[in-house]
């Protein structure tokens, strides 16, 4: 069977100007959709003295695949991080509104490992906020809120004593001793799922759980970690799928992106690179129950014994060998007719055929790339013309023009419009006066509710001195 297919197009960066008047199907003339723009409403900060550590070249605060750091909900945003003391608090504040209420919620951040986030969730059908947090391939810490918090944000109060104490379970539900990357996603009926990884890097298996608004169950593993992997240098038997995203778009598919990352790293051109390989593409028609290649082709069960695996067919939408530096958990988002987008990165050929120090490299010739579903059913990508400066992610939001924005690091942002076919890519705010370390945490939940493009940083320190922690939103075409 074969291990791949090949990317459909490739389209190269170049540019056009948005918001020309089109032609109607009457000959009429029509206004286009405006283009991509911010505009910056604001800044406020969470805490002058936020936990801070570099581990994994990420902070704690803000590794950009904690789903979700930030979210909104019922006119509210809700934020969770950890103090200089350590402790995990989560806050709130109405939107446009610029005071921010934080609770204790009786977790202590156990190591020095950027690894350990919080991650948040809600679920619709009981009206509770879910946190996990503090896992990297061990246990995890688990609060909820009483039922109705999120519900009645004006008639309940803000307390300690609307959370639960912190547990080692879902409310009695072992999943595995070996957990790490929690993240949450509402269903369209109101439901709460989890997604996680058991295992470890190099070695493990992407996993759902779902809450109903009673309790929690586990609905099992869809990842292979077994299989073939070979190379032009050598070969893998084990590996994991690493997740750009796992999402709902309006239509109830769940989709995801994601890469390979193997455990033998004789794959690889050079030992100082990394083993991720490949930008591949599933998704679910039932719920994540059954998943199935960009074909249609069910490829995987959860909970059975046939899981997504690297020899499966029809996954790879853009293949690339290990020999690129290419960054895993990026990000990923669906448009308003309900085509799959993703943000990938790594070093372009153009460059080198062999990256030999990870960071160095990357940070040296790191270019992020837009692919995406287009309306024929073909992969297009796109480069997006920033260098990265940096080792770390890139994030990707699409306003309801269908206008594509890659928050990229230090809080820089560009756009793409949607009129020129997300082929006219660029910066539409430098992150210069943020003095932000790196990633980002993007709200992805209050585009819809306000039109508010709205993320967390954390300022650059040294060592481990705690440094200010904020939200800056920025409002996007009306």
């Amino acid at each position: 069977m074969k291990r791949r297919t090949l990317l459909a197009s490739a389209l190269l960066g170049s540019v056009a100007v948005p918001g020309v008047a089109g032609i109607g199907m009457a000959g009429t003339a029509q206004a286009a959709s405006p283009g991509p723009s911010v505009i910056r409403k604001g800044s406020t900060r969470l805490d002058a003295q936020a936990v801070y550590f570099v581990s994994y070249d990420g902070l704690v605060n803000n590794n950009s695949f904690q789903k979700n750091g930030l979210l909104t909900y019922k006119s509210y945003q809700y934020a969770a991080w950890y103090t200089a003391d350590r402790n995990a608090v989560v806050a709130r504040r109405a939107l446009g509104k610029t005071t921010w209420q934080a609770v204790n919620i009786g977790h202590t951040l156990r190591y020095n490992d950027s690894h350990n986030v919080i991650s948040m969730g809600v679920s619709h059908l009981d009206g509770r906020l879910h946190l996990n947090m503090d896992s990297h391939s061990d246990g995890f810490s688990y609060v909820k809120s009483t039922a109705g918090l999120l519900d009645d944000p004006t008639g309940l109060s803000w307390t300690a004593s609307h959370f639960g104490a912190p547990q080692s379970t879902l409310d009695g539900l072992a999943l595995t001793s070996q957990f790490t990357y929690p993240q949450f996603v509402a269903t369209p009926e109101g439901r709460l799922q989890l997604s996680y990884r058991a295992g470890v890097s190099g070695n493990g298996r992407n996993a759902l759980a779902e809450y109903d608004g009673t309790r929690w169950t586990a609905l099992g593993e869809w990842t292979s970690s077994t299989g073939t992997y070979t190379s032009e240098h050598g070969s893998s038997t084990a590996r994991n799928m690493y997740l750009h995203g796992i999402d709902y778009d309006s239509n109830g598919r769940m989709h995801a992106f994601f890469t390979w990352r193997e455990q033998n790293g004789a794959v690889m051109c050079s030992g100082g690179g990394i083993t991720n390989h490949d930008t591949g593409y599933v998704y679910s028609d039932d719920r994540g129950r059954t998943w199935r290649n960009g074909a249609g082709t069910v490829v995987a069960t959860t909970g059975g014994s046939d899981k997504v695996a690297v020899t499966d067919a029809g996954l790879v939408i853009d293949p690339l060998n290990p020999d690129h530096s290419l960054m895993n958990q990026e990000s990923q988002a669906t448009d308003s007719a309900g085509r799959p987008h993703a943000i990938i990165s790594y070093v372009p050929g153009r460059y080198t055929q062999c990256t030999t120090n990870y960071v160095a490299d990357r940070t040296a010739n790191g270019r992020a790339f837009h692919v995406r579903k287009s309306a024929s059913g073909s992969w297009q990508k796109t480069e997006i013309n920033v260098p990265l400066n940096s080792s770390q992610r890139t994030k990707l939001i699409l306003d309801k023009y269908d206008n594509a924005y890659a928050i990229l690091p230090y809080g820089r942002i560009a756009g793409a419009s949607s009129a020129s076919g997300h082929t006219d890519w660029q910066v539409l705010h430098d992150g210069a006066d943020l003095n932000a370390f790196g990633e980002v945490v993007i709200d992805e939940t209050r585009i819809k509710a306000d039109n508010v493009l709205s993320f967390m940083y954390q300022e650059k320190s040294s060592g481990t001195t705690p440094s200010p922690l904020h939200v800056i939103d920025f409002a996007l075409p009306a």
